[in-house]
């Protein structure tokens, strides 16, 4: 089977992103050459354990925290899992967890698995969000209480970018005694994090995120945090996480930290002015469309806009032909007709959450690529009206 990869214009980047050039090369001698296991007491494998903690520092440095608060995990959803499960079996008696109506199925189809109203022995607070997706805090406040094990409230929406204010929930949750866990793999690199200053108690990254490969994640968890295990097994990760290292992508998720934090400037700079040209001129040029999210408190790269009385998918399916590829605010890929759960927490009308895409940009994003999309999408969208039944022109 051949693949294709030429001439591509990647704007999905809260997918997943490419592998940056000098993380690859990073990875290449764990790959080949230095295949040993870390934990062995030779020194071909001593070496490999070396380098990991190594990465382990430069993850940490990028975090604010510290390398022994570090965990290497399998993925974002691992650690969110871990995070979660740890909390509530380290307090047996406290059955109680908040979160939002707009979490990651990472989270969301962990909370609707552990909720009593399905079953089970868990109560769930999931906090509204608004229009423009933005939560209230008086709410929040309100929804804690002595029974409560654990807050798990993203930094920012994967769908929308918008960004939460973790910083004052995590301290309102400290001061009721209660765990505060964050999902953090959109906002990561993107926008300046320091866990020394902040009362976050757990942290849950994916290295594909920002640059690194795949299968590699990591789980903060806060010094004299109470912790129990996920993943049992053996001694690896000061036991908090069995299983042999995944060194290379262990290494490569260490190097993708540390252009992070070279390139965040970057990020908040070029990246977002090149996804304000994109954004301003789909808006301008393209009538009954909206952009959907917070326009102040949201990640630099992400825009999520409705096109009224189009469906998504059909708009992806254009963007294809011309090598574009974006997402959908949609389910309807998984299967569903309904539209994102995001977006319907957030009000969006019927006509337009089902005619949502999202484009997120990175640092390897041009201005000739965005050009080329506002070249494009107008006629497209302009095309599948024609065929809609919900358009008057």
């Amino acid at each position: 089977m051949k693949l294709q990869a030429d001439n591509v214009i990647y704007m999905d980047n809260n997918a997943t992103t490419r592998i940056a050039p000098e993380v690859l090369e990073a990875m290449m001698p764990f790959l080949t050459e230095y295949y040993g296991n870390p934990s062995s007491m030779y020194n071909f494998g001593g070496q490999v354990g070396r380098v990991v903690a190594e990465a382990r520092a430069k993850v940490a440095a990028l975090l604010g925290a510290e390398p022994e608060e570090i965990t290497f995990t399998s993925c974002g959803t691992e650690s969110d899992s871990t995070a979660i499960l740890s909390a509530l079996q380290s307090f047996p008696d406290k059955r109680h967890i908040v979160t939002t109506r707009v979490e990651h199925p990472a989270i969301k189809t962990l909370c609707d698995n552990l909720d009593a109203r399905t079953g089970h022995k868990h109560r769930v607070t999931r906090l509204k969000v608004s229009s423009d997706g933005s939560l209230d805090l008086d709410e929040y406040k309100a929804a804690l209480a002595d029974d409560t094990a654990i807050v798990s409230i993203m930094w920012a929406n994967n769908e929308t970018g918008v960004i939460f204010p973790v910083e004052e929930m995590a301290a309102i949750a400290k001061k009721r005694g209660i765990l505060f866990h964050t999902d953090a793999v959109q906002a990561v690199g993107k926008i300046p994090i320091n866990l020394k200053k902040l009362d976050i108690d757990f942290l849950s990254l994916s290295g594909h995120k920002l640059h690194s490969p795949k299968g590699v994640g990591v789980l903060y968890v806060r010094r004299g945090t109470p912790f129990v295990p996920f993943l049992a097994g053996g001694h690896q990760e000061k036991g908090r996480r069995g299983g042999t290292e995944n060194v290379a992508s262990i290494v490569g998720l260490g190097r993708a930290c540390e252009l992070a934090a070279e390139k965040m400037e970057e990020e908040n700079t070029t990246v977002r002015a090149l996804r304000d040209k994109l954004e301003n001129g789909l808006l301008g040029s393209v009538p009954r469309s909206m952009l959907n999210g917070n326009t102040i408190n949201r990640l630099p790269n992400t825009a999520n806009i409705s096109f009224e009385f189009v469906e998504g998918e059909a708009i992806l399916l254009h963007l294809n032909r011309y090598n574009i590829c974006a997402s959908s605010g949609s389910a309807c890929t998984s299967g569903s007709l309904e539209p994102s759960h995001v977006l319907r927490a957030m009000g969006v009308p019927f006509t337009a959450a089902h005619g949502s895409i999202r484009f997120s940009l990175s640092i390897y994003n041009t201005e000739q690529e965005v050009d080329f999309v506002l070249e494009k999408i107008p006629a497209i969208i302009a095309s599948l009206r024609q065929m809609s039944p919900f358009w008057n022109g």
